[in-house]
């Protein structure tokens, strides 16, 4: 009997604690399955109960910092894109984006681009530009196919900004040959934009069926109407204005028509028959993207440069949008060309170079002869 009630007791010390085992194992069970569904909660939320991804944008790291540095007349159009990027990077990512900006003549901004302003963006006023910062081994080659239409964002063309009522009837580019009339214009040895100029001056004759002697000839004729030839853009436009000289002063489409926005109505003439395409590029620089951990944010940033929203912002502080759409609604804006060429009609930009501004070159040899 007392053999039977040891046995009866140690079954029941064995059933005890068997039975506190289970009744653990269900409690943390338990615990863990509360645990699993307070985790899955926000996301249920988020989706609607749906178990696929959340549309919660995923957390990221800290604020990002970009360095766009372009050329002056394009500070009103990035003063309304950038916002408008910044906050779709911001919705798509959860990730602050805040932008360094400089802002120059173009020739400037790309010496102080090589000379170590760390860019992560160049947009300048020409692809020569451009070129340089590359060829200093900043950017890679090939940055013209990294963006849509070779990577030019936007366009203008060659404008004639005349005293008030055009008191010279200038009409187009056959009147500035003529010797009643003084021309402004900037030194294409100094300036990147007064190379638009000079090329429009050339591809005027060549681009309508006159060689290139004619096109000396015509050029030098307007160079001796040329009284003084300031260093770039801006200072031209100064002489022009606050100095007084000269009838005609040869300057950007979109920088008169900027100008008129801001309370300025200057008078000018656009040439339609024959005018140059001025066509304005935009470049990652590699280099410095690389180093700065940047380059996703940065080519996303270029992309949406070429976004009918960015194009409209171009095209209303005066630059040609190449988005066919936005260039349509804007057409009323921009008269119509009837020639409109570019610089790989001539050539390119280097053979432009060489053939034109390098020293000795044809530039150097009109200079010679007028003695400006």
């Amino acid at each position: 009997m007392a053999r039977s009630m040891t046995r009866f007791r140690i079954s029941r010390l064995r059933w005890r604690s068997l039975s506190r085992f289970i009744l653990l194992f269900f409690v943390g069970l338990s615990l863990c399955l509360a645990l699993v569904a307070c985790n899955r909660s926000p996301q249920s939320s988020a989706d609607g109960g749906n178990s696929g991804a959340s549309t919660a944008a995923a957390p990221t790291g800290g604020p990002v910092n970009l360095t766009l540095v372009s050329y002056a007349v394009t500070q009103s159009a990035y003063a309304q894109i950038i916002p408008k990027f910044a906050q779709k990077w911001q919705a798509e990512h959860n990730q602050e984006v805040i932008f360094d900006q400089s802002y120059g003549g173009s020739g400037s901004q790309t010496r102080a681009v090589i000379d170590g302003l760390e860019a992560d963006i160049v947009a300048l006023a020409l692809a020569l530009d451009t070129q340089k910062i590359e060829k200093a081994g900043l950017i890679q080659p090939g940055w013209e196919a990294e963006a849509p239409n070779n990577a030019i964002v936007h366009k203008s063309v060659a404008a004639l900004v005349t005293r008030e009522g055009n008191p010279k009837n200038i009409q187009g580019w056959e009147d500035l040959a003529t010797g009643e009339v003084q021309v402004i214009t900037a030194n294409p040895k100094t300036s990147g934009g007064a190379r638009w100029n000079f090329m429009a001056l050339w591809g005027a004759i060549t681009q309508t069926g006159g060689d290139d002697t004619k096109a000396l000839d015509y050029t030098t004729r307007v160079f001796e109407n040329v009284p003084v030839l300031p260093k770039d853009a801006r200072e031209s436009t100064d002489v022009f204005f606050k100095q007084g000289q000269g009838d005609v002063l040869i300057n950007y489409e979109n920088e008169v028509i900027l100008a008129k926005q801001k309370g300025e109505n200057l008078p000018y003439v656009v040439p339609s028959d024959v005018n140059i395409s001025i066509d304005n590029p935009v470049a990652v620089v590699d280099a410095n993207v690389d180093k700065h951990g940047t380059r996703e944010v940065a080519e996303a940033f270029v992309e949406f440069l070429y976004t009918p929203t960015a194009q409209a912002e171009f095209a209303k502080v005066g630059f040609r949008p190449v988005d066919p759409t936005i260039a349509e609604q804007y057409a009323n804006q921009f008269p119509k060309v009837t020639k409109l060429f570019t610089v790989q009609d001539m050539g390119g930009w280097d053979k432009v170079q060489a053939d034109f501004f390098d020293d000795g070159a044809i530039f150097d040899q009109i200079q010679a002869k007028v003695g400006t």
